[in-house]
């Protein structure tokens, strides 16, 4: 009788005492990885690339790439085949032809 007593009473004191060290835990833990790896699909990672470069998540795109462990080539490299470029004044990826100066660093006249 006596065991029914002490876990009706300590129940819910180690149920608070859980809550509130989790609780704590939110608060004390650093930064969590938004995602753990760089999407495949070319719009996604363009997308998560130039969000997690805007909202200052990462300062350069080379930081971001070896968070995620890929060469910031590789990543450049992919985008560029699937129709997106660097743009280091902006710090995101763009669509080629949305600048002027894209490939090359020739402006284009025909517009």
């Amino acid at each position: 009788m006596m065991q029914a007593h002490f876990i009706a009473f300590a129940a819910p004191k180690i149920w608070l005492f859980y809550h509130l060290m989790v609780s704590l835990s939110h608060i004390f833990v650093k930064e969590e990885k938004i995602m753990d790896y760089l999407p495949q699909d070319p719009a996604i990672l363009v997308s998560s690339v130039n969000m997690l470069l805007r909202d200052e998540e990462f300062d350069t795109l080379e930081s971001l790439c070896y968070a995620f462990s890929r060469e910031p080539w590789e990543v450049s490299d992919y985008l560029l085949s699937h129709g997106f470029v660097w743009s280091e004044e902006q710090k995101q990826f763009r669509p080629i032809g949305y600048d002027s100066t894209d490939v090359g660093g020739e402006e284009d006249d025909s517009r």
